[in-house]
């Protein structure tokens, strides 16, 4: 596949290094000499110096013959405009931007293929709200992905020492039998695909494949203290904060937000009903205790500047705050601020990469879920008729050791498999994948040559 990707920046690069290490044939546009420079480097595509809006440009990478553009840069303009030069040069080449101005979003028609002809948006502020509110519904959780319209969650629980759960071999788990499955085990920079004879040890991140309307079970079974969220504070007034806010006004929860910017309190007051909506610093302890951070549910620091939300959740956790969740854009701090005691980290380019990666994969894909340290992924797949997996029960299906089906949903129901379930045509596929088994089971998914 034969991919062109305009924009070195964070997100940009990100997907060219994973897709660089799949062995496609990857095509980079950047304009700044620097971020050129880092490429060659560190990464094995085609790095090509200019603007992505200049057709000379988009020519000598090839856009012609091109299976997929993905504009990522930060500058939604110049995302459109090589979406739509693209579609003069190729007009079968599939098209990705990620947009971010909730105004061209809004606008739909703009996107069609009579104007602009952009085959899919990519919105990480988006997604972002999406991951926080979903956060925020499971509140002793590190992750929660959902899949299939939220029928099916994936929960990401931390083992404490003083967990039962810890030392116990996953055979011993009874009393959740057919609500829930344990797809995968963070334990460090390690990521296993588990099996019945594995132990889950103390600080032990799981990922747990459950029913929605299963959820309320597993907060006792895992000892989770499930309250009801009363109170949320937010820092950061930005496109994302007043997003979290517009949705969190039409709920019970008690919110405030707080900003240092006094026209962004001034038009946030005007726009919300029941927010209170405070003009201040949040790296002030006195405001903090002020707003009595100590009874608050969550606090939720997504300034732009993230080295100010690690100290601003930091400076919260000390004061008493319950639980935390902070945005961090540069992937390269997840791991450390990860160490030092951050609960729970979201990340807009995490968001955008999450979103391109499921256009990228073979077969009929839905969609893909990096999960934490990107060593494995989740993948939302259809069950297609030609492929090698339908028709038979789990156990009799070639997976790679390091895939795991965790979910399966047929017609509305969904299912936590055995190995004696049958897949059938057209069923939905949960599937934990490590990142190294990925080629393997994209054949899998895929038709088979005989089809033809």
């Amino acid at each position: 596949m034969k991919i062109i990707i305009v924009g070195a920046g964070e997100v940009g690069f990100h997907i060219a290094q994973k897709l660089s290490e799949e062995n496609q044939d990857v095509f980079l546009i950047e304009k700044d000499q620097e971020k050129i420079r880092r490429i060659n480097e560190e990464l094995d595509v085609q790095a090509i110096l200019g603007s992505g809006t200049s057709p000379k440009v988009l020519k000598a990478s090839g856009i012609e013959n091109a299976d997929m553009l993905v504009a990522a840069t930060d500058s939604d303009e110049v995302n459109l405009i090589a979406c739509l030069l693209t579609r003069n040069m190729n007009p079968y080449i599939l098209k990705v931007a990620r947009v971010r101005n909730p105004e061209y979003i809004e606008e739909k028609n703009l996107f069609s293929k009579e104007l602009l002809g952009v085959d899919q948006i990519i919105s990480p502020e988006s997604v972002m709200v999406d991951t926080i509110r979903n956060l925020m519904m499971v509140p002793g959780a590190s992750d929660v992905v959902e899949f299939e319209n939220g029928k099916v969650k994936l929960v990401g629980i931390t083992i404490k020492p003083n967990s039962p759960f810890a030392g116990r071999q996953l055979t011993s788990f009874t009393g959740m039998e057919g609500k829930i499955l344990v797809g995968a085990i963070v334990r460090g920079e390690q990521f296993l695909i588990p099996h019945g004879e594995d132990f889950i040890q103390a600080n032990d991140m799981v990922y747990i494949v459950i029913r929605s309307e299963d959820l309320p079970d597993l907060f006792p079974f895992f000892q989770i203290e499930n309250k009801e969220l009363k109170m949320v504070i937010i820092v950061g007034a930005g496109q994302t904060g007043r997003a979290l806010a517009s949705a969190l006004d039409k709920t019970k929860i008690n919110v405030k937000i707080i900003d240092k910017d006094a026209q962004r309190c001034a038009d946030l007051a005007e726009t919300l009903g029941k927010v209170t909506v405070i003009h201040g610093d949040a790296t002030d302890k006195n405001l903090l205790q002020e707003e009595n951070i100590s009874d608050a549910d969550f606090l939720v620091a997504i300034t732009g500047n993230e080295e100010s939300n690690v100290l601003i959740t930091l400076l919260s956790k000390g004061l008493g705050v319950k639980r935390s969740i902070t945005r961090v854009n540069k992937l390269s701090y997840i791991p450390l601020v990860s160490a030092i005691g951050v609960d729970t980290i979201v990340s807009s380019r995490l968001s955008a990469i999450r979103a391109i990666l499921q256009y990228i994969r073979k077969g009929r894909i839905i969609s893909v879920a990096p999960l934490k340290a990107e060593h494995a992924e989740v993948i939302e797949a259809e069950a297609l008729d030609t492929s090698d997996i339908v028709n038979k029960s789990l156990s009799k299906v070639k997976f790679p050791r390091g895939a795991l089906v965790g979910a399966l949903v047929r017609d509305n129901s969904v299912i936590i498999p055995k190995g004696d379930t049958m897949i059938q045509p057209g069923d939905r596929l949960i599937i934990f994948t490590l990142r190294k088994e990925v080629p393997k089971l994209e054949k899998l998914l895929t038709v088979k040559l005989e089809y033809f």
